[in-house]
């Protein structure tokens, strides 16, 4: 229980530090949550958990929706991944993760937004000038990926006890 308490007070204290645009530790939390954390409420639990909280500072929009249901979908990516966790698989399903996120909330946006026109011009004009963060996303989520699970593999190495948690 310190475990997901832990995280979710480290994916809401850096989502609320200075941090580029999307290079957040939230995706990773949640592929790493769904990987690893055995009760599934938890391990849905945990990334939601630290975003309303970094949230109620932040503020919220009228996308949050896809935002929530984005991440929602990565906690089952992890789960997919649970006795997979391999360097590749996990390169994989972070990336995957990344992509899933950019195409969901992007098309939130077009779809319920004025700033883009409701037509496969304005669709097309929302992806191409979100690159700029799913660029920051993918490099954040790589990033945290390799911190968490890197981070508990070098645990389940020193302390064997780990392995089996």
């Amino acid at each position: 229980m310190a475990l997901v308490g832990g995280l979710i007070l480290f994916g809401a204290l850096l989502r609320l530090m200075p941090h580029w645009p999307n290079f957040t530790p939230i995706a990773a939390m949640a592929l790493f949550g769904g990987t690893y954390i055995k009760k599934k409420h938890l391990a849905f639990l945990v990334p939601v958990a630290a975003l309303l909280i970094s949230d109620f500072f932040l503020g919220f929009h009228q996308w949050m929706i896809a935002v929530y249901v984005s991440f929602a979908l990565v906690v089952g990516i992890g789960m997919l991944l649970r006795n997979r966790v391999k360097v590749g698989s996990v390169l994989l399903a972070t990336v995957s993760a990344s992509l899933l996120f950019f195409i969901i909330t992007n098309f939130a946006v077009w779809l319920g937004s004025p700033f883009y026109p409701q037509n496969m011009a304005g669709l097309i004009e929302s992806y191409t000038l979100a690159i700029p963060f799913l660029n920051n996303g993918i490099l954040g989520d790589l990033f945290f990926s390799t911190v968490f699970f890197g981070g508990f593999y070098l645990v389940q190495q020193r302390y064997p006890a780990f392995r089996e948690a």
